[in-house]
């Protein structure tokens, strides 16, 4: 019983050596070799520590920052998700690779049987009685044509691309948690902002009522010097609001509340980020994870069009089991109770209207289809690292025109304070002055926003955000042996 068990498993290996599914290509990169040029860009240049490689904790100096960031990774539900299809996808590749090997059970049954005098052959009542006990496989398909290592290699690909999609889901994550928290600090910083202008401006509001009533400034005075009031409010409350809204957001990355043993936030004007280098826009091929989950769903989709070439050939399972049979319990393992059964069958697909040319169309076009998404990932991946690329100078030149603005628009307000007060010029070049300032000042928040904005998208364009630590610093922190 166990020779004829173990020939049926030797012969099936032998069988299933047989594979239809193609051999599998990489498209050519549908980008350029280099990175763009021009006068929005810096030249590019090697480093030691690629982008993908160089940790969070390295690229973001913010302590605050990097407590959220740690939270997140813990507590983060669309994460959490993520971990779970790997589960899931692990499970249904397992599945479908226990379809290679043949399933043995064992089986003990046994029946008592009255067979009433009116039906029994011999005019008697009678009772029957049969008991059993098998070893087999049961329905076990021979992979001649290689269709279930087909089945299985492609459940391999898609468990392989859920492992790149929790990666990609990670580093977005980084990214989004660190653009949350820089635009709650702006948001925060503009709203101290607005609160500081709307004191200077109800002072000056009130000295200028003053001067109404002694006959120095016009009704007209008055009523310019309140819109100014009134619109410092209004920014004010849609600040607050912001505010307000910018917190809910990132609680709902982070998955939890705010730690309130954060650590005191640092500065939006402070050295909050490393800059990461670009490489060779290759590189990206082995460092982006949404590029290579395209890959693997891209072979996934060979592997289906093997199973749908196999399935044009005859199929052939079996069904075997050997073991003993006996009308009573006590002659079950006696010599000559012993009984077997072998039941080959096969299924030679003759008529079936099309379907088989169909599916194999159809694999063949989800094919295609995959290989155009996989190159526009590529070319998604190459864009933004070239915006990236683009911004990283120009927004050092515009923070700072920015900061040069703001500094002129400060002497053209003390000038015009002074003036004022004096009795040179009139309100209305004061009011121009402190608008231009609260202006300036406004935009070069938002434009430092921006900056660090654009800095984490490139880090996560380049695939940074899956290390904690860069390898060769954790290499120096942790202790030998």
């Amino acid at each position: 019983m166990s020779k004829s068990l173990l020939s049926l498993a030797v012969t099936a290996f032998i069988l299933g050596g047989c594979s239809l599914i193609p051999d599998y290509q990489a498209p050519e990169s549908p980008v350029a070799a280099q990175w763009p040029q021009g006068p929005a860009y810096t030249p590019t240049e090697s480093a030691a520590v690629a982008a993908a490689e160089q940790g969070w904790r390295q690229f973001f100096h913010d302590p605050a920052l990097q407590q959220l960031i740690q939270t997140s990774l813990e507590n983060n539900r669309d994460l959490r998700v993520a971990a779970l299809n790997i589960d899931a996808y692990r499970a249904q590749y397992r599945i479908a690779r226990a379809d290679l090997f043949p399933a043995v059970t064992a089986n003990g049954s046994g029946q008592r049987q009255r067979v009433p005098a009116n039906i029994s052959q011999t005019g008697d009542a009678s009772i029957t009685s049969q008991y059993s006990a098998t070893v087999g496989v049961s329905a076990y398909e021979l992979d001649l044509f290689g269709r279930v290592r087909s089945l299985s290699e492609q459940a391999l690909e898609t468990y392989l691309s859920s492992e790149q999609a929790r990666r990609s889901t990670q580093i977005a994550l980084v990214a989004s948690v660190a653009n949350a928290y820089f635009t709650w600090q702006a948001d925060q910083a503009l709203l101290k902002l607005t609160g500081e202008t709307l004191k200077t401006y109800e002072e000056s509001y009130a000295l200028t009522s003053r001067s109404n009533e002694v006959g120095v400034a016009s009704a007209l005075d008055v009523s310019q010097a309140r819109t100014s009031v009134e619109g410092a409010r209004v920014k004010l409350a849609q600040y607050q609001r912001l505010v307000a809204q910018d917190l809910n957001s990132l609680t709902v990355l982070v998955g939890t509340g705010i730690p309130g043993n954060l650590p005191p936030a640092q500065q939006l004007d402070a050295d909050l980020l490393s800059e990461v280098p670009a490489g060779l826009p290759s590189d990206l091929l082995q460092r982006r994870p949404d590029i290579m989950e395209a890959e693997h769903l891209l072979k996934a989709a060979n592997a289906n069009i093997g199973a749908a070439r196999a399935a044009f050939f005859p199929s052939i399972s079996l069904t075997a089991n050997a073991g003993t049979l006996s009308p009573d319990m006590g002659g079950l393992f006696k010599g000559g109770s012993g009984t077997w059964l072998f039941q080959p069958q096969i299924n030679i697909p003759i008529f079936n209207a099309g379907s088989l040319k169909a599916s194999l169309d159809y694999s063949k076009i989800q094919k295609d289809i995959n290989i155009a998404k996989y190159e526009k990932t590529i070319q998604t991946a190459f864009q933004e690292v070239s915006d990236g690329l683009a911004a990283r100078l120009t927004f050092n030149q515009q923070l700072q025109a920015q900061r040069d603005l703001v500094a002129a628009n400060q002497d053209y307000y003390r000038l015009a304070e002074r003036r004022y007060r004096i009795g040179i010029d009139s309100n209305l070049t004061f009011l121009d002055a402190q608008r231009n300032l609260f202006s300036a000042q406004q935009s070069l928040i938002s434009d430092r926003l921006s900056q660090l904005v654009s800095e984490v998208n490139l880090y996560k364009a380049l695939g940074g955000g899956w290390y904690e630590q860069t390898a060769q610093q954790a290499k120096v922190e942790t202790p030998k042996g």
